[in-house]
């Protein structure tokens, strides 16, 4: 399941970090998965890291926010 960019905005600063760890764990897994050749759905590796791209970019966003401030 893709997150959207809406949805991520949403979230605290907490649960920001708490879903980044999330997916790093979750793509960590897949790439297990993938390596011993055990992996269901090699597109799900691809939407992990594209998640975690997004998160990044709204945090930076909110750093940068603040910094203007």
């Amino acid at each position: 399941m893709r997150m959207k960019p809406k949805e991520i905005r949403e979230l605290s600063q907490e649960e920001l970090q708490a879903k980044l760890r999330a997916l790093k764990e979750e793509l960590f897994r897949l790439r297990f998965q993938l390596a011993t050749a055990q992996l269901e759905n090699p597109m799900r590796v691809r939407q992990v890291r594209k998640d975690i791209a997004r998160v990044h970019t709204i945090m930076r966003e909110r750093e940068l926010r603040q910094d203007a401030k």
